[in-house]
C-alpha cells in the first residue's frame, strides 16, 4: 500500500516526523547574502504551509525558516531536541556538474583519487581555479529555547569547509554528544566539549570521497547508526578511494553503502552498484534499504534492499553512453529491472520501482505519535525538480511467502499412484506421457501419467519465517548454496 503526501520543499516543517530537504538553487548564496527581506521572512513560510496537503490525522507545522537557516541540504535532531542543519554555499560556487563541463568528462572518468579530481580542476579552470575555494559549507544548530514548538535560536556549529575538493555537505547524525558530518571528501566528527554551541573538535575520520565530479547531489550522505552499533552511510557514483589505518578502501566508479566504527576505524564496503542512494533506513528486523535515483535515460528509480556483498549493477560511465543503447548495458541488459528471467547472475535486483527522485528516508517502528496505520511504514521523500510535484511516499513491505515464490524447476510435487504408493520430489520435467521427479536422495524418477491417481503441490522446504532467524551472512551463504544446486 502506498500513500503520497505532496510537500513543497521551501521551508523546514514538522510533519510529526522529520524529513530531509534538497535545494536546487541556481547558485547558493553566501552566508552574508542569504538573509531575506522582512516581507519574505513573514510571508514565504505561511504561503508554503498553505500548499502542503497532509493526510487525515496528520498536521504540518513550521519549525524553522529563514533567516535562522538557508540553503538546507539535510538535518538531524540530537537527544536534546536540537536541530542540526547542513547548509551549502558551494553549489555552483565550487561544486559543479559534468553537464556544465562536457569537455571534462574523459578526464573526470579517468580520475582515481580526490587529488586527481583537484588536478583536473587546475588543468581546466586555469585562473578560475581559486574561485573553487572561496565559498563554504557549514552546519548550523537550531534550538527551540521557549518550548513553543518552533526554533527561535540559530548558532553556527561548524564552518570553514571550503577548499577546492569540498562539498556538498549532505549527511548529518547527532548522537551522544557526537555530530558526524559527511562532506566530500571527508567524513567528519564534530563535538562541542565546552558547551558553547560551537564545535571545538573538528576531526576528519576518513578522507577520499568524491573521486569524480559526476552529477550534482551524488554525494556522501545517508548517515545512520546500525543495530550493530556501527555507522552506516552512502556515497553516490562520485566514488571513493580512502586510505585509512594502513588499508585502502576503494570503489571509484560506482555508488556504495559503507560502514565503520563510530571512531571511523574498520571502514568497509557493504554493497556497491548504486547510482545515488541518498539516505538509508533500517526496518524493525535490521534489514537495510535505500531509494536509488534513476539516470534520466528511460530507467526507473529503485527501492533497493542492501544485501551485504551485493552489486546493483550501476557504473558511473554508463551515464554518458548514447549509442548503440542509451546508458549502455544498464538499459540493454535490463540491469535496473525487477527480478526477471535471464537477468545478470551477479546482480541484486531492486524490490520495486518507486518514486522519481528518492531523497530523504526514514522508518517508523510504531513508537511516535502518528496514526497507527503508519506503523512499520517507510517514509520516502520524492524530489521531482520543484515543489509542485514533489512529496512524501509512505509504504510498508510484506515478506514474500516461500510457498508462493518457488522458482520454476524447484516446485515440490506429491504424487499418489494407482498402486497406492506416494512419490515426492522436485519437478524436473513433464510432458503428455511422463512426469520426472528428483527425489530428496537425488534419484531421478520417471512416472507414466496413466499411473498417477492424484497430484498435489508440496510445501517449500524453506520455513515461512526462516529469514528472521538467519543473520545476513547466513542468508547469503544459504542463497549461494541453493544457487549451486541448480
Amino acid at each position: 500500500m502506498s500513500r503520497t503526501v505532496r510537500v513543497p520543499l521551501t521551508a523546514v516543517a514538522a510533519f510529526t516526523i522529520p524529513f530531509c530537504i534538497l535545494s536546487t538553487l541556481p547558485k547558493a548564496a553566501s552566508p552574508e547574502q542569504s538573509k531575506p527581506s522582512a516581507k519574505a521572512r513573514a510571508d514565504d513560510p505561511a504561503l508554503a504551509l498553505k500548499r502542503i496537503r497532509a493526510p487525515a490525522g496528520m498536521k504540518v507545522d513550521l519549525f524553522a525558516a529563514e533567516p535562522l537557516l538557508a540553503n538546507p541540504v539535510c538535518f538531524c535532531f540530537d537527544e536534546q531536541g536540537r536541530l542540526y542543519v547542513a547548509e551549502t554555499y558551494r553549489l555552483h560556487a565550487g561544486v559543479t556538474d559534468n553537464r556544465d563541463h562536457t569537455t571534462w568528462i574523459d578526464d573526470d572518468l579517468a580520475s582515481r583519487t580526490v587529488a586527481d579530481r583537484v588536478a583536473m580542476f587546475r588543468k581546466h579552470l586555469g585562473k578560475k581555479f581559486d574561485t573553487y575555494a572561496r565559498e563554504q559549507d557549514r552546519v548550523v544548530m537550531l534550538e527551540d529555547t521557549r518550548g513553543a514548538g518552533r526554533a527561535d535560536k540559530s548558532t553556527v556549529f561548524a564552518d570553514g569547509f571550503k577548499d577546492h575538493a569540498v562539498g556538498i555537505g549532505a549527511g548529518l547524525l547527532a548522537r551522544g554528544g557526537n555530530v558526524w558530518y559527511a562532506c566530500i571528501p571527508d567524513l567528519w566528527l564534530l563535538r562541542d566539549t565546552k558547551g558553547t554551541g560551537r564545535a571545538d573538535v573538528k576531526k576528519s575520520l576518513q578522507h577520499g570521497y568524491g573521486v569524480h565530479v559526476a552529477f550534482l547531489g551524488h554525494d556522501l550522505h545517508g548517515l545512520k547508526m546500525g543495530p550493530d552499533g556501527r555507522l552506516y552511510f552512502s556515497i553516490g557514483d562520485r566514488g571513493l578511494h580512502v586510505e585509512t589505518n594502513g588499508r585502502t578502501v576503494s570503489c571509484p566508479d560506482t555508488g556504495a553503502v559503507l560502514r565503520c566504527n563510530p571512531d571511523g576505524s574498520e571502514l568497509e564496503i557493504v554493497a556497491t552498484g548504486l547510482r545515488n542512494p541518498q539516505e538509508l533506513a533500517f526496518d524493525a528486523y535490521g534489514n537495510l534499504f535505500t531509494g536509488d535515483n534513476n539516470a534520466d535515460g528511460g530507467d526507473a528509480a529503485r527501492w533497493v534492499w542492501i544485501v551485504e556483498g551485493g552489486d546493483s549493477g550501476w557504473r558511473v560511465g554508463y551515464q554518458y553512453l548514447k549509442s548503440p543503447k542509451k546508458l549502455g548495458v544498464w538499459n540493454a541488459e535490463k540491469l535496473w529491472h525487477l527480478p526477471h528471467e535471464g537477468q545478470a547472475a551477479y546482480l541484486v535486483p531492486p524490490l520495486a520501482h518507486l518514486a522519481d527522485g528518492p531523497s530523504g528516508l526514514t522508518y517508523h517502528p510504531g513508537v511516535i505519535l502518528i496514526p497507527e496505520r503508519y506503523r512499520d511504514h517507510f517514509f520516502l521523500c520524492d524530489f521531482r525538480g520543484g515543489s509542485g510535484a514533489s512529496g512524501i511516499h509512505s509504504f510498508a513491505l510484506k515478506p514474500r511467502e516461500p510457498n508462493k515464490q518457488i522458482a520454476k524447476g524447484y516446485e515440490t510435487v506429491v504424487l499418489t499412484l494407482t498402486s497406492g504408493q506416494i512419490k515426492t520430489g522436485i519437478l524436473k520435467a513433464e510432458d503428455g506421457k511422463v512426469v520426472r521427479l528428483m527425489t530428496p536422495e537425488g534419484v531421478l524418477l520417471t512416472i507414466p501419467r496413466d499411473e498417477i491417481d492424484q497430484r498435489m503441490g508440496g510445501p517449500s522446504a524453506m520455513p515461512d519465517d526462516l529469514i528472521r532467524h538467519l543473520s545476513r551472512a547466513e542468508l547469503r551463504d544459504l542463497v549461494e548454496f541453493l544457487a549451486s544446486l541448480k
